[in-house]
């Protein structure tokens, strides 16, 4: 939450705010920070060339982030923004994910056919666990108990047991997995797949999928900034009662209500739409719009577009932190 700086005596009150927006600019090689108290660029964070993941650590000290061109994940220190340490880890990482205690960093290596796993402490990778083929997306089940990777080319999840760090059981999928996102109660996985206008819902107890949901039709002869990815960002609100879902085609955001996925309305944002997240109230959906170098400002409560922010070099991957 924002904090409260009272200036006792001065008979005034300011309002300070510590959360910050990071979207990782995959087109340069730098992170561009946004205050939403201000819904404007305060600082850009320098890493290594076409980032990719971006997460934070627990505590909020530390940015973990992918470089797919340099095979490197950097360590970021979000008190002096300064990449303090490169982890090598393998060929194109792409997304990542990390402990709820903080001690692993998760990281699909899209090159090869497994996720790597990095101690924090020792900042070394540490293991490598089979995936399938061309793993691309990671995400951490609320509970802590998984981490659900995506294979590309073998069109499965993957659920790694966190406490053993192996393979635990997988889930096949009718397509190439893209972005997913896992419910509160780990009962259901949303994943988005290519050449999908949509997204698929995964039943975790019975391990399979058991719908599919379209988005609005897109205009004729639309074609996607990113070839056959039609839907790449998807995300629950912190409320958990509406699921907001990007397409590439329409250049907008679909907001479906949960648990039933009736679809709330369609928001037009930037070109190619490629991932969002929300400020820790829930009031606004940031949106990274890789077509058009900017982010999107959505209300959550409206679903309108406030205003759009430049940034970097087609931004993708974008992550809220609200700092102590």
């Amino acid at each position: 939450m924002r904090t409260l700086l009272l200036l006792l005596g001065c008979g005034a009150t300011l309002v300070v705010g510590t959360e910050r927006i990071y979207v990782d600019n995959s087109g340069g090689a730098d992170i561009s920070v946004i205050d939403p108290a201000t819904d404007a660029v305060t600082g850009v964070i320098r890493v290594s060339r076409h980032p990719h993941g971006i997460v934070a650590s627990p505590d909020k000290s530390r940015l973990y982030v992918s470089s797919e061109a340099e095979e490197v994940l950097d360590v970021v220190d979000l008190a002096s923004s300064q990449v303090i340490h490169r982890v090598p880890l393998g060929r194109q990482p792409n997304n990542l994910a990390i402990t709820p205690d903080g001690r692993r960093v998760y990281v699909c290596l899209r090159g090869e056919a497994h996720v790597a796993i990095v101690d924090t402490a020792s900042l070394t990778k540490v293991k490598s666990v089979p995936v399938g083929r061309a793993p691309h997306n990671v995400c951490c089940s609320p509970d802590g108990r998984w981490m659900i990777a995506t294979s590309m080319d073998d069109n499965k999840l993957t659920a790694i047991d966190i406490a053993t760090e192996t393979p635990a059981f997988e889930i096949p999928l009718p397509g190439q997995p893209r972005p997913l996102v896992i419910d509160a109660q780990a009962r259901r996985i949303y994943v988005q797949l290519s050449d999908l206008h949509g997204f698929v819902v995964v039943d975790v107890a019975a391990r399979k999928v058991i719908d599919t949901v379209l988005l609005p039709e897109a205009p004729p002869g639309a074609q996607p900034l990113i070839p056959r990815t039609f839907s790449h960002g998807i995300g629950i609100a912190p409320d958990g009662k509406t699921l907001w879902v990007t397409s590439l085609l329409d250049n907008s955001v679909s907001v479906f209500s949960l648990p039933d996925l009736r679809r709330l309305g369609t928001t037009r944002v930037g070109q190619a739409p490629d991932w969002l997240t929300f400020t820790a109230d829930g009031r606004r959906c940031y949106v990274s719009n890789a077509g058009s170098d900017a982010v999107s400002v959505l209300d959550v409560g409206s679903r309108k577009e406030l205003t759009r922010i430049p940034v970097g070099a087609m931004p993708k991957r974008i992550i809220a932190v609200d700092r102590p």
